[in-house]
């Protein structure tokens, strides 16, 4: 979803598992087309592995179909590769309170079990949750404790890390979502590739050639 007209991007039409391979007759991925470098290079959590980015919104519905072919991608990385998911703001109201949901999310260990449940309650049940009511009831509902979560949500830890994960996408030049940061040297998006599943491809090449590199 983009950041200024929130048009239509390409989705995904691709089976997971079925990646497009990228072979000498297509020559490769086309920096400045497929993918951007980066002029400045962005920091990394952990310097001895490569890390990949997902920058996303809950109310993206690119986000929503993109995250079951992720999710599967997610789950054959080598351990010499972190992943992790970043909730951009393109503007303060609903993007900052869905940032806090995330980080709450996964300060309490609950990834494996609501963030695909968020995705379901915006998109398959029209659920905004864009108020604390509506996320307390909705984490209710989901066997959470509704106080617990929303002190938090409203935690200092949280804030900062909202913070946080606004300097990394101004940093990657994020204008749309679903993106995909590359070690803190690139960037794709299904916009950019394509398609979803093509941004994933180049992510591997991307991946192969960093290692290349050294």
């Amino acid at each position: 979803m983009n950041r200024r007209d929130f048009t239509t991007l390409s989705l995904a039409t691709t089976c997971v598992g079925l990646l497009p391979a990228f072979g000498h007759a297509q020559g490769g991925p086309v920096e400045g087309k497929d993918y951007v470098k980066l002029s400045q290079r962005q920091p990394t959590q952990d310097p001895k592995k490569l890390e990949v980015v997902e920058f996303f919104w809950y109310g993206c519905p690119h986000c929503h179909a993109f995250e079951p072919m992720l999710e599967a991608w997610v789950k054959k990385l080598p351990p010499d590769i972190t992943f992790r998911r970043l909730p951009v703001a393109f503007r303060e109201v609903p993007f900052v309170l869905h940032q806090k949901l995330y980080f709450a999310i996964e300060a309490l260990g609950l990834v494996d079990t609501l963030h695909r449940k968020v995705f379901t309650a915006m998109h398959v049940e029209r659920n905004p949750l864009n108020t604390p009511e509506a996320i307390g009831e909705f984490v209710a509902k989901n066997g959470v404790d509704k106080a617990k979560f929303l002190d938090v949500m409203n935690s200092f830890s949280v804030q900062t890390k909202a913070r946080q994960a606004a300097a990394l996408s101004a940093g990657y030049k994020i204008d749309g979502t679903p993106a995909i940061g590359i070690n803190g040297s690139y960037y794709t998006s299904g916009s950019l590739a394509g398609s979803n599943d093509r941004a994933l491809a180049i992510t591997d090449h991307l991946i192969a050639q960093i290692r290349k590199s050294g």
